[in-house]
């Protein structure tokens, strides 16, 4: 997919945050070494994603203010992941210091569920009540489902019309996490991973919330996965 290079002339004022350590007031950030930097790092964050990923980043306002920078540096804010309608940080870090956020669109087209014929509620799910479809997955709940055997043979929790996205809590999954289990957390983001243990304070099936207390008190909240493990929310 080629990238589209749009002005941000509105959004820049509301999200930049500027620390500027001196540097020539009249010279101005080229365009192009922002865009590509996210482009790069976009290109890193979904390698690993199913299906065909496209991404899309705007460009800076040509009438930027920001002073020239040869060392960008690409990060996610907290909680966002490379996944739909993003905003990606750029820091400079050299000669001086400022921070811009570069409206980014991540696509991943891929095959997901829907469902072909009106299912009851209760009613057990077999390969005739559904059908692929393929589109963009960022577009849809996060806990679409996209494989067969992750619904056939499980029940519906309540009617589900045709035609609609299966997503994993419209079925009776088995629970992956038992409320006072210890379970193990994970999670990683930009540059860092994390691990953990901690007491499950609900119980939930794969792709279900789950709060976990650890050990020093503090409590967290993730999703449960397939194999028992919690990954975290950030």
């Amino acid at each position: 997919m080629s990238p589209s290079f749009r002005h941000a002339a509105v959004f820049l004022p509301l999200t930049l945050g500027l620390t500027l350590a001196g540097g020539n007031a009249s010279a101005q950030q080229p365009l192009q070494p922002v865009r590509q930097v996210v482009m790069t790092f976009l290109g890193q964050q979904t390698s690993g994603l199913p299906g065909k990923i496209g991404v899309t980043v705007e460009g800076l306002d040509p009438q930027n203010q920001l002073p020239p920078c040869a060392e960008l540096t690409p990060f996610l804010p907290p909680g966002t992941r490379a996944w739909g309608r993003i905003n990606v940080g750029v820091r400079c870090e050299s000669p001086v210091n400022w921070t811009v956020y570069v409206p980014a669109q991540v696509s991943v087209v891929g095959e997901y569920l829907v469902t072909a014929r009106p299912i009851r509620a209760g009613q057990i799910i077999s390969p005739a009540d559904l059908e692929r479809r393929t589109g963009d997955l960022a577009g849809e709940a996060p806990n679409t489902l996209t494989d067969m055997t992750q619904a056939v043979g499980h029940n519906a929790r309540y009617t589900i019309a045709a035609g609609n996205p299966l997503r994993a809590d419209m079925l009776r999954l088995p629970q992956t996490v038992r409320q006072g289990q210890n379970v193990k957390i994970v999670g990683a983001g930009s540059g860092f991973t994390v691990t953990s243990e901690g007491r499950a304070l609900n119980a939930a099936a794969a792709g279900e919330p789950v709060r976990i207390r650890l050990n020093n008190g503090q409590v967290v909240s993730g999703k449960a996965r397939t194999d028992g493990t919690v990954e975290l929310d950030f």
